[in-house]
């Protein structure tokens, strides 16, 4: 299986565990609203809620990482910009999701 192919699976696999997530997020969203900070945080804190979230962040952020570089892979001629833009991107879709699971485990 070529490269091509792994990243398409991995894509479409990724937006197919996404989804339930984003319905859950939303939902749970919607139903926090207009709650006061302590039911905010009460929802924040509780232990399934750290972890569909996590995994929500996960997956979001894969995913994305996976569509720009599609994006890169598509509009960017030179190979060394395009290979600095999908190292950037895939340094930032490790960290920044790494260290919004960090803080949301510490509340």
């Amino acid at each position: 299986m070529g490269f091509v192919t792994k990243k398409w699976i991995f894509l479409k696999v990724s937006s197919a565990i996404l989804l339930p997530l984003m319905l859950w997020f939303a939902i749970n969203l919607a139903s926090i609203y207009d709650q006061g900070y302590n039911e905010l945080l009460l929802f924040v804190t509780s232990q399934p809620s750290k972890f569909l979230f996590s995994l929500f962040l996960i997956f979001a952020y894969f995913f994305s990482a996976l569509s720009i570089s599609e994006v890169f892979e598509d509009y960017i001629d030179d190979e060394k910009i395009k290979n600095a833009a999908n190292k950037s991107l895939n340094i930032f879709a490790i960290v920044f999701p790494l260290l919004i699971i960090i803080l949301i485990f510490r509340l």
